[in-house]
């Protein structure tokens, strides 16, 4: 089983541990593209001029407040480079809260959760990276230019076959989506999952995508399932692993060829 996850725009960087390595991380065939992304992404963030720095902040989509994650970038190469799962400090990651997790379970959580990102490609949450800035949506100089076209050109020979005994749980945000998709052949093994919060307004049930609900339901999910070391053999038995974990989750019809679509709802209390 892989689940699929978005990075967080959150992060914790380490203060100990030797720099990363490109080639160590999962799929290391990766390495070269890996490589030529941070490369690209140092040489920018390195340039000492105003100018440049200003430059970079536009290319980043940063603030002129946030001209320190220039320069955490620009030391890329040297810095300490820590697990995944804890450099990612977002919501979603603060809802799974894996470092509390048991041996068991984590041992379970770094063989099926899969972390998108636009510097990395794909990692595990064991995998040993520092701190960065630089999402999907960001174009890098020639030849790296776009990382979601980037990234969809490198990802798919490696990642195919690592997604192909399935069953996978797409978890991502749009963005990170559309680096990767599941080959048509797969789609029936593939679920992507939204979670949609409800209240009653006026005696009504509304349902609607909020942000934070979305993230932190799909954080305690993750959690819950490496708490049971899951192991569905089908999206049938995943949905069924996440009722028996009393996670409300409904299916809507889909063209054949697509990946399935369940909605978890979460009721406002």
């Amino acid at each position: 089983m892989l689940i699929l996850l978005p990075p967080s725009e959150g992060k914790t960087p380490a203060t100990t541990g030797s720099p990363v390595d490109p080639t160590q991380l999962w799929l290391p065939e990766l390495g070269a593209a890996r490589t030529r992304v941070l490369n690209k992404l140092v040489a920018m963030c390195r340039r000492g001029s105003a100018r440049s720095v200003a430059d970079s902040l536009a290319v980043l989509g940063l603030s002129e407040g946030q001209r320190g994650e220039i320069a955490r970038n620009a030391e890329l190469p040297e810095a300490p480079a820590g697990p995944a799962g804890a450099v990612y400090t977002g919501v979603l990651y603060e809802a799974l809260d894996a470092g509390t997790l048991d041996d068991d379970a984590r041992a379970w959580l770094h063989g099926s959760a899969v972390v998108f990102s636009g510097l990395w490609g794909v990692v595990r949450l064991g995998d040993l990276i520092p701190a960065y800035r630089c999402s999907v949506g960001v174009s890098l100089p020639a030849p790296v230019g776009g990382l979601t076209a980037y990234w969809k050109k490198n990802l798919r020979k490696a990642l195919d076959p690592a997604a192909a005994g399935g069953p996978v749980l797409d978890l991502r945000s749009g963005a990170y989506a559309a680096m990767w998709a599941p080959p048509a052949e797969s789609a029936d093994r593939v679920a992507a999952l939204r979670v949609l919060h409800e209240r009653v307004v006026g005696g009504v049930a509304k349902r609607s995508v909020v942000s934070h609900f979305n993230k932190a339901t799909k954080g305690r999910l993750v959690r819950a399932l490496a708490a049971q070391s899951a192991k569905p053999a089908s999206v049938d038995e995943l949905v069924s692993a996440l009722r028996d974990l009393k996670f409300t989750v409904e299916e809507r019809p889909v063209a054949a060829g697509r990946p399935r679509q369940l909605d978890v709802v979460v009721a406002e209390l």
